[in-house]
């Protein structure tokens, strides 16, 4: 994508589609360097949930006046919506979860539960989040499987070599994130499903951080089953996905029971929903789901190729920025194709949750802790880490007011 294609995207119309970021503290406008935990939600999201709200709020699947009639064809087009955004194969493998941990567990419980035993491999990469690597070790300590870690580089990329090295004949599944929330790589999770089937083994890739930033086709990847959230992508809070093939989704027993997942009930037993239904019990999401279809519109109307290009330019211009200063500490690759749109860091002398206050003295909003990725901080041989992440409202100012706020750390610590 050429420079011209990406400097065509309008910044400042795209901005004036979240009032959030009018907001001042301290007599500065706000800075928002948080997006790769919560992006903001543009107007046209958040009124496509009012309009629900407003004008046709009612259950689904359970009425057969207007109201119900007119949310139950809204939610299922939700589905309909996401399916083709990802490029999986209708909405039977689309299942709304509450977010990408929910998803995770889902899956773990559902299949994890029922297929591992004594002698079955999870493989996972030292990067997973949390919500992937604290399941699956719980999952394989009820179940006896064992839990093994394909290694990173120095460079913060995943170890390849390792990775086919780990991926045996008993390994069961692979789960693997797709952008790493803290080093930012893209891990080449097609070469990891390639690598996974040659031994007859599944794959599960977490997508919360690529979903909403670059073009994601399940197909292409030939992922078993992926997850990501509707809140980093401009959505709203409270709905993720689970995709899965088909055939493993109506294999697998459901994970929560009730009302809306079950075709027929007796006081003897009972039978399932066909997909997505079976995974859905209770109330669903609605007016989340509603949100969610609004900002896969929203982000398509932008193009997903050029999100991808917008926060990966802003990421290298602060990565570079950054390096200049002799006192940060950078984590990941270097800019280029495996690495995503944002940056951990670390100022010399000054814990990252004192740099990040100071930051907020200055309105700018990054994340600072270890990301939900401990044992990934324990090998890099740090306590905890600065992340700024950018979206499709971000500028090269914000970055410059970044450092400037860096600089000002600096210099209260000397």
């Amino acid at each position: 994508m050429s420079h011209q294609q990406v400097e065509s995207l309008d910044v400042d119309r795209i901005r004036a589609e979240y009032p959030i970021l009018e907001r001042e503290f301290s007599g500065s406008q706000l800075v928002y360097l948080d997006n790769a935990a919560t992006t903001h939600t543009p107007d046209p999201v958040v009124d496509a949930m009012s309009e629900y709200y407003r004008q046709y709020n009612s259950n689904v699947h359970r009425g057969i006046h207007h109201l119900s009639q007119e949310a139950s064809i809204a939610y299922e087009e939700a589905h309909d919506r996401v399916a083709d955004f990802i490029g999986a194969d209708g909405r039977e493998e689309v299942i709304f979860t509450k977010n990408t941990t929910e998803s995770e567990n889902l899956l773990a419980y559902a299949w994890g539960l029922a297929e591992l035993g004594p002698g079955d491999e999870v493989v996972l990469t030292e990067m997973e989040h949390h919500a992937s690597l604290v399941t699956w070790q719980q999952i394989a300590n009820r179940t006896g499987a064992d839990v093994k870690y394909i290694a990173i580089d120095e460079d913060g990329r995943l170890d390849m070599d390792h990775a086919r090295e780990c991926i045996t004949d008993d390994t069961a599944i692979v789960s693997a994130v797709h952008v790493s929330n803290t080093l930012g790589t893209v891990n080449p999770v097609a070469e990891l499903a390639d690598v996974a089937h040659d031994h007859d083994a599944y794959i599960f890739v977490d997508g919360a951080q690529a979903v909403p930033t670059r073009p994601v086709d399940v197909q292409a990847i030939d992922a078993d089953f992926y997850a990501f959230s509707g809140h980093k992508m401009a959505g709203p809070t409270g709905i993720g996905v689970l995709y899965g093939k088909r055939h493993l989704l109506e294999a697998m027993q459901p994970y929560l029971y009730g009302g809306g997942m079950i075709e027929k009930v007796t006081f003897e037993d009972s039978t399932w929903a066909e997909l997505p239904w079976k995974f859905e019990p209770g109330t669903p999401p609605i007016a989340e789901a509603v949100g969610l279809e609004a900002a896969v519109d929203y982000l398509e109307d932008i193009g997903m190729e050029r999100v991808q290009a917008h926060e990966e330019q802003l990421a290298e211009y602060a990565y570079e920025q950054l390096s200049e200063e002799g006192d940060v500490e950078l984590y990941g690759p270097e800019p280029g194709p495996d690495r995503g749109g944002l940056v951990s860091f670390n100022l010399e002398s000054v814990h990252a949750h004192d740099l990040a206050s100071i930051m907020n003295d200055h309105a700018v909003a990054i994340r600072a802790g270890d990301h939900c990725t401990q044992p990934l901080h324990d090998k890099l041989g740090v306590a905890a880490s600065a992340r700024a992440s950018f979206y499709v409202y971000n500028t090269r100012e914000e970055v410059d007011k970044l450092v400037e706020a860096i600089d000002s750390a600096r210099q209260l610590f000397a």
